[in-house]
């Protein structure tokens, strides 16, 4: 190696100082060339117009000043349908299927099944997903699964993706996104949470059953606090995921019907507008929101690996 050869050719007490960053340094520079230097680029530009005038925070007052116009309807889908209906519906499910599954015979083949849709993209998914959610007029023959079914007991046909139900608060379209990147990324969280749940030694579990206590009640007192460190790491890993959303989005909505999400508008202020310093500022917004869930995220994990 490259690194060893330049070590080699360098005095022995200095070795030790000078191999730790031959190794990490390669990995240093690609973090920065791809990661830091379009940050802070991206930083300085939202205080830009798109001429490199500086502008001060006139780019956040666009975005964030006109309530609830700009992209506080983006906001809101992101920090309180995504964030909160997203993550508990990841968990939830993921929760709920690794123990229900959990030292069955058939625990691999169903496991296999529910953890396949993760090998879909989220674009191929947004497209099922968008043909299950089809709607046509009443009269007419309803193509999309869902319309179908409620066709089928004689109910109108529902507008899932475009309905704001109720009023224009938007959560029967935003829930119905919000589904469908459930349904993709469930067996992720299955997995992980399954991992967990077979580290828990059987020993303690056959104890607490010889001394009486019920299956639920040992999964609330047992099962449930002993996995809450994996549960809180793939917790904060689904809101970093939630702040993210924008492949669905874009496949099935594109942000219409009050259906917008951070990213989306950040897309199509850059391409569609060419509005590349309020762009910059809906990216920096994104950023302040997923840095400080990141940061307790890696927090969390390293305490996990602590207690292994």
């Amino acid at each position: 190696m490259l690194s060893e050869f330049v070590v080699r050719r360098l005095p022995d007490k200095n070795r030790p100082q000078v191999r730790p960053w031959l190794w990490v340094g390669p990995a240093l520079f690609l973090v920065a060339a791809f990661l830091l230097f379009p940050m802070i680029g991206t930083i300085v530009q939202s205080f830009e117009d798109n001429k490199g005038s500086f502008v001060g925070l006139q780019n956040f007052g666009d975005q964030l000043g006109s309530y609830p116009g700009g992209s506080w309807i983006a906001i809101r889908n992101n920090l309180i349908f995504w964030l909160i209906f997203y993550t508990l519906f990841v968990l939830a499910f993921g929760l709920l299927l690794a123990v229900l599954f959990d030292r069955v015979p058939y625990e691999s083949t169903v496991k296999s099944l529910i953890f396949m849709p993760m090998a879909i993209s989220s674009v191929a998914l947004g497209v099922i997903w968008k043909f299950m959610y089809w709607y046509q007029p009443s009269g007419e023959v309803q193509t999309g699964t869902l319309n179908a079914l409620v066709s089928l007991v004689h109910h109108d046909p529902v507008a899932w993706l475009q309905d704001q139900w109720p009023g224009d608060l938007a959560l029967l379209n935003n829930l119905a996104l919000i589904t469908a990147a459930t349904w993709g990324i469930t067996g992720f969280s299955m997995v992980i949470l399954s991992a967990a749940l077979k580290g828990i030694p059987g020993d303690l579990l056959e104890a607490a059953r010889v001394d009486g206590a019920g299956e639920i009640t040992i999964f609330r007192r047992v099962i449930f606090p002993l996995m809450m460190p994996t549960i809180v790491v793939v917790g904060t890993t689904l809101v970093i995921f939630a702040l993210k959303a924008f492949d669905v989005v874009y496949v099935m909505t594109n942000g219409l019907y009050n259906s917008d999400v951070l990213a989306l508008r950040m897309y199509n202020l850059l391409y569609l507008s060419r509005n590349n310093a309020s762009a910059s500022a809906v990216a920096v917004i994104l950023l302040i929101a997923v840095i400080p869930v990141l940061i307790f995220n890696l927090r969390q994990f390293r305490a996990v690996e602590a207690r292994r």
